[in-house]
């Protein structure tokens, strides 16, 4: 098991954390927001945080973090705007958000995914080039290669960080959400990031997914990023303990079984990274160069505070 951060973000810092909250730059806008997992004391005085601060997210009494229905609202200053974007940039991926304060407390990215969005943009950027070399005889080891565009799943894809980045990699991009808001937004990322072509489909994941196991359909790339709990459009439930291993079983028969790639992330409270690899194992076997562990963000006081679980490999 790893601990993954990144450092490629300019436009993002983790800045102090503690007393079950963080203090986050995104752009330049400060923002204070709930951190169950930050039980320490805060490096900075609280005068502090209110002073640099722009927007404090409070949740809402008798709420608990990723319960269902959680919601809360935002204390902000003036100058702090409905709307602002910032970018995230890793070699020729140049990716642009609309950032939002939500009553969910989310804003519309999770930077600690950036670590994926390379990952997922490396694994297709090198399946493009290995696509364009001969596969003659004398290069066996390529001759398992797509020779067409790879194309991804994303699934629980909330505004699509992973789908802008698998799309500026060069995939054809199936992105899945139950909340028809969520894609509109993450339609005005794309825009945002001059990115086109990507598949809307607002509709629950896991039925989703039975209809293409039915279809016979395959993918080159599959990324999950379930919640929780969740609710499809038609009221459908998702509960991740209960769902996360018949989800695992359709995601094996949808994955392309020679080079296919999965990307899956776990933010659950309480959910060790030895749980993804668990259930992979269990459905997909033993797999060369599978990679899983705990992503994380340091902040200037050097406390690295924990983000969710990671577990992602490409045949």
């Amino acid at each position: 098991m790893e601990l993954l951060t990144t450092t490629d973000w300019n436009e993002y810092e983790l800045i102090d954390t503690g007393s079950r909250e963080k203090l986050e730059r995104f752009g330049k806008y400060i923002l204070i927001r709930p951190e169950p997992q930050a039980v320490w004391q805060k490096s900075l005085p609280e005068s502090e945080w209110e002073r640099i601060s722009h927007a404090r997210y409070v949740r809402m009494k008798g709420k608990k973090p990723g319960e269902e229905n959680e919601r809360g609202s935002w204390i902000r200053k003036p100058k702090m705007p409905d709307q602002w974007i910032i970018g995230y940039k890793y070699k020729q991926m140049n990716l642009n958000f609309r950032l939002g304060l939500t009553a969910f407390g989310h804003i519309g990215v999770f930077p600690e995914q950036a670590i994926n969005w390379n990952y997922i943009y490396e694994v297709i950027t090198q399946r493009a080039k290995n696509n364009n070399q001969d596969t003659s005889p004398v290069t066996p080891d390529l001759s398992r290669v797509p020779r067409h565009a790879s194309r991804v799943l994303n699934l629980f894809a909330y505004t699509g960080g992973s789908s802008l980045a698998a799309k500026a990699a060069g995939a054809d991009v199936v992105h899945v959400d139950s909340v028809k808001p969520v894609i509109t937004w993450a339609k005005e990322m794309m825009a945002a990031s001059n990115l086109d072509n990507i598949r809307w489909v607002v509709e629950d994941a896991m039925n989703f997914v039975r209809r293409e196991v039915k279809r016979g359909n395959l993918y080159d790339g599959i990324i999950l990023d379930p919640p929780a709990y969740g609710r499809g459009p038609d009221g459908e439930r998702w509960i991740l303990e209960d769902a996360i291993d018949e989800m695992m079983a359709l995601c094996k028969q949808l994955l392309e079984p020679e080079h296919g790639f999965l990307v899956l992330s776990l933010y659950s409270m309480g959910f060790s990274p030895l749980i993804p690899e668990n259930l992979v194992r269990t459905r997909f076997g033993e797999i060369p160069g599978l990679q899983s562990g705990e992503f994380y963000f340091e902040d200037k006081g050097k406390r690295r505070l924990p983000l969710g679980t990671f577990l992602r490999f490409a045949k």
